[in-house]
């Protein structure tokens, strides 16, 4: 009989291990939801050093779900342990955004860790390392980790924009009463912020086993550049709203969505949003930004989907994402020269 464990274990990083969103997604990846049934992994967790006995818990925690992929699980609060030797970092912890803190506080405080956290990756993970960034703000955060990673290409960087493209697909599914299988090809542009573009204009519906255009599908031209966008760019803050706590379970459910992505690929006639650089793009977001793009994967490499007509309005939604990416990146890099 073969052994179906037959290939060599991944190492995979998740920092912020004892949070609520790495508590919801280290199961997946453990179970073989994200990187295949046959495929051996040694988790590594990361948190700093007061959240040490909480990891322990998720610790016995993993060793009691007696899963067969788990090769070993490492607990550490110390970068050089973390970083060492990985396939995978997904950069979940980040300082979050404390009551009367402004948006340029919190960036400050996350370009120290992530700076840190890109020098680590320099220095320690394999140059073919792929680091997902969910940590807000995300984008800005992947961008800092990535200029302080010089010797890692840039394209192997993303920033988690999935759980908004699950969001949008999810609403047009439930004005349409279909599942959120039958949407595909929505697009989310930009920054994973109230300024994100959540667009439709190239999704389609299977409606009767036939596939339509969104707009034709919907017929309501003013909801889908009203509501349906405002609803979309709002969620994470009406989740907070009612639970009193943010997405955890839906962000770690779009980590794997993204993560699985990227090791198996996108399937054919499909594309997803990830935020990746912008260098070179058709669509005139400036480069040198972290932007969410509609991409194709193939052989663990994104393309950007190239040739999507750009209407008036999608037009000015992009280039005001984009203005919000060019002033976060240039006070987050005030910040890198003297961090």
């Amino acid at each position: 009989m073969l052994n179906i464990f037959s290939s060599e274990p991944i190492r995979v990083l998740v920092t912020g291990a004892a949070g609520q969103i790495a508590y919801s997604l280290l199961y997946s990846i453990g179970n073989g939801s994200v990187f295949g049934k046959d495929q051996p992994i040694i988790l590594v967790l990361l948190d700093i050093t007061p959240m040490m006995g909480v990891l322990d818990g998720v610790l016995m925690e993993l060793q009691d779900c007696a899963l067969p992929l788990l090769k070993d699980v490492i607990a550490t609060d110390k970068e050089e342990i973390a970083f060492k030797d990985l396939d995978v970092a997904i950069l979940v912890g980040s300082m979050p955004r404390r009551d009367g803190m402004e948006r340029k506080d919190l960036l400050k405080a996350n370009v120290k860790i992530f700076k840190c956290q890109g020098a680590a990756l320099d220095k320690y993970a394999k140059k073919s390392v792929k680091v997902i960034v969910v940590g807000n703000p995300a984008n800005t955060n992947c961008l800092t980790a990535s200029k302080s990673a010089p010797s890692i290409p840039k394209e192997n960087f993303s920033c988690l924009t999935r759980l908004d493209h699950n969001r949008a697909k999810a609403q047009i599914a439930l004005k349409l009463g279909v599942t959120s299988d039958d949407v595909k090809n929505v697009i989310i542009w930009g920054n994973h912020s109230s300024t994100q573009y959540p667009d439709v204009n190239h999704a389609k519906v299977k409606l009767q086993a036939k596939e339509v255009g969104v707009y034709e599908a919907v017929k309501d031209d003013s909801w889908l550049k009203g509501e349906f966008i405002t609803t979309v760019q709002q969620r994470g803050a009406a989740v907070i709203k009612a639970r009193k706590l943010s997405s955890a379970m839906s962000a770690a459910k779009a980590i794997c969505d993204h993560v699985r992505d990227i090791w198996f690929g996108t399937p054919e006639g499909e594309f997803v949003s990830m935020g990746i650089i912008s260098d070179g793009n058709s669509y005139g977001v400036p480069d040198d930004l972290l932007y969410s793009f509609p991409v194709t994967i193939k052989d663990k490499t994104w393309k950007i989907v190239e040739g999507l007509p750009i209407n008036d309005f999608s037009r000015e939604k992009m280039d005001l994402t984009a203005k919000e990416l060019a002033e976060e990146k240039e006070t987050a890099f005030e910040f890198l020269s003297s961090a």
